[in-house]
């Protein structure tokens, strides 16, 4: 079940952290760079953020997080996070559905993910995103920019 969580009360950007912490983890590792700055948040800054958030239930338990915000009519993923105990149950891909149906606006969704972050690269492809550039974050370690177009005509 997926629904929308309320990232200015305090459990909810509790147990985003407890997701977000470990999933990003992983992700240093395959990046060799562990400066991440989602590794740095705390609750605090998350009870702050001004972005949108939905979560994955798995029976009672928070297992996966999607955020969102907006750039003109571009809908940017902010952040897409698995808990490693459930990788590869399809819950990043239930998560990012959720968003490109829950939003006929936009007319494009963007994200952001470590180049050598193999299963999201994927993930993103499947849907269609294609890669727009990449930025050097530290000396060769690199964030790759993707891009979807959506159709009007839907």
């Amino acid at each position: 079940m997926i629904k929308i969580l309320d990232i200015t009360d305090v459990e909810a950007a509790e147990s985003v952290l407890r997701i977000q912490l470990p999933a990003y983890n992983i992700e240093a590792k395959l990046l060799n760079f562990y400066d991440i700055p989602p590794l740095h948040e705390t609750v605090n800054s998350l009870l702050e953020s001004r972005e949108t958030f939905f979560g994955f239930y798995q029976e009672d338990e928070l297992a996966g997080v999607i955020s969102i915000s907006f750039e003109d009519n571009h809908l940017v993923i902010c952040r897409l996070i698995v808990h490693p105990l459930h990788f590869r149950k399809g819950i990043g891909s239930a998560l990012l559905q959720h968003v490109v149906d829950s939003y006929p606006e936009a007319s494009c969704f963007k994200v952001s993910t470590g180049e050598k972050n193999e299963p999201a690269v994927r993930l993103y492809h499947s849907f269609g995103f294609q890669k727009t550039g990449k930025s050097e974050i530290a000396p060769d370690v690199y964030i790759s920019h993707f891009m979807v177009e959506k159709s009007l005509e839907t």
